[in-house]
């Protein structure tokens, strides 16, 4: 199943993902720190979503109290709430 989510209090503009079985598939990114976040959507492919969830929720970035992987997190519950 698709998702798309709009973050709040970050750089990116969007996040687009699949969960498949419960698990994640085709994270990507609009805008942000193009490295990072590439890197993130590599690292949670394949994984468990409350796995996901877990390892990401609460990060913050430069005292924003909320980060790109953070606002992933969120948008990972949302989904599972439609789910």
């Amino acid at each position: 199943m698709q998702f798309s989510a709009t973050p709040k209090g970050v750089c990116s503009r969007q996040i687009n993902f699949e969960i498949e079985n419960g698990k994640i598939k085709n994270v990507s990114f609009l805008g942000g720190c193009n490295g990072n976040l590439k890197g993130i959507s590599k690292l949670v492919e394949g994984m468990e979503v409350n796995e996901a969830i877990n390892r990401l929720e609460g990060i913050d970035c430069n005292g924003k109290g909320t980060s790109c992987p953070d606002q992933f997190a969120v948008a990972l519950k949302q989904a599972k709430e439609k789910m």
